[in-house]
């Protein structure tokens, strides 16, 4: 390879046959964006829950913004160029799915806690599953896109966490709008639990 195809590739002038149609690469987007969108509404739901939650679980004002913030950010944080190393070495469809299932169980962990401890450790599950997101999503995407047209694909990717940042207060809205002044509804399987348990379900 000669140094004008090595600066024709750094420019992203490869040619099209080297990278997947288009539309499989947006395809790719669009499943990237629903994932995060619903990693954000995960992450953002107890925003709209602080009152029943302090109420139900007597916790205070200083575990509140624990809960918020330690709680989400202590391995969210630690563990995001670790699973950047981990993504650059295994399947990275593998580790987003794995991503989705732990924060998934964890936020309806969320919905089981019973207490500030139980409530702390779920949370600290649901960065720990989100945390693997991100680094195998912009790798993918990179996988997808020559680089003069990355930077789309990589803007509508990251455009989800506003858009599920504000998903997460609507659905959570809605769902405390609907069972209204009831403390506790049945769920099956689970039977009697509080109302903002059911929105974390």
């Amino acid at each position: 390879m000669n140094i004008k195809q090595n600066l024709a590739e750094l420019d992203g002038q490869q040619s099209s046959e080297d990278w997947p149609r288009s539309g499989l690469g947006w395809y790719a987007v669009a499943v990237l964006f629903l994932a995060y969108t619903f990693s954000y509404v995960d992450r953002v739901i107890l925003t709209i829950l602080v009152e029943p939650i302090q109420r139900d679980l007597n916790i205070n004002d200083s575990q509140l913004a624990l809960l918020h913030g330690l709680a989400f950010v202590i391995f969210y944080v630690g563990l995001g160029v670790p699973l950047g190393y981990i993504a650059d070495r295994v399947s990275r469809k593998k580790l987003i799915v794995a991503s989705i299932v732990v924060w998934s169980l964890m936020t309806a962990g969320c919905g089981l806690a019973k207490s500030f401890g139980q409530l702390f450790m779920a949370r600290v599950g649901v960065g720990v599953g989100e945390a693997g997101l991100s680094p195998a999503s912009y790798s993918l995407i990179g996988d997808y896109f020559p680089p003069n047209k990355r930077s789309a694909a990589l803007g509508a990717y990251t455009v989800a966490m506003f858009f599920g940042g504000g998903l997460a207060l609507l659905i959570g809205g809605l769902v405390v709008q609907a069972v209204g002044n009831n403390p506790t509804i049945q769920v099956p399987l689970f039977g009697e639990i509080r109302s903002w348990q059911a929105v974390f379900f």
